[in-house]
């Protein structure tokens, strides 16, 4: 019960700092279109977004949507029903609150708030929201490297052990 208290808090949690960054990102950014962060490197840039990342799907609000609240409510149940590795847990409460923190805003006003511009590279304006989903993506990878990496360690000490029989 503690587990699922912990994981349900850290994903409102996530959520309200997405929610207040983009809030201050709206009464600051909007008015002045951008602002420097790290002089040449990262600027702060007010981009509404009605796609999903590097604005694919654009357009396709209500498609968008759907998909995006199946998706976490399949995340929601996983994580309440089933016991995973915390690795993994951390991983898909990262995406669970990534996504609710961007599907609100798609909900709200058919558009993604966005105010991270990398410039020492061309990359996609990007949010919080999309931080913890990449993050949280790259941590589940590393948690099903790491699963297999064991898996494959006990087959072999079980080869090992078998062929001592």
């Amino acid at each position: 019960m503690l587990r699922k208290i912990i994981i349900l808090l850290s994903a409102v949690g996530l959520v309200a700092v997405d929610q207040l960054l983009k809030l201050w990102a709206t009464a600051s950014l909007r008015p002045v279109g951008s602002a420097p962060l790290i002089p040449h490197v990262v600027e702060l840039n007010y981009v509404l977004n009605d796609g999903m990342a590097f604005s694919l799907l654009s357009g396709k609000q209500a498609f968008l949507t759907i998909v995006t609240t199946l998706a976490l409510a399949g995340i929601l149940i996983y994580l309440l029903l089933k016991n995973p590795p915390k690795l993994e847990q951390a991983a898909w409460t990262l995406v669970l609150g990534g996504g609710i923190g961007n599907l609100i805003d798609r909900a709200l006003n058919g558009q993604v708030v966005d105010y991270i511009n990398l410039l020492f590279m061309r990359f996609a304006v990007f949010n919080f929201a999309d931080i913890c989903i990449t993050v949280g993506v790259g941590l589940l990878l590393l948690s099903l490297l790491l699963e297999e990496r064991r898996n494959a360690k006990n087959s072999k000490n079980q080869e090992t052990n078998d062929g001592n029989l």
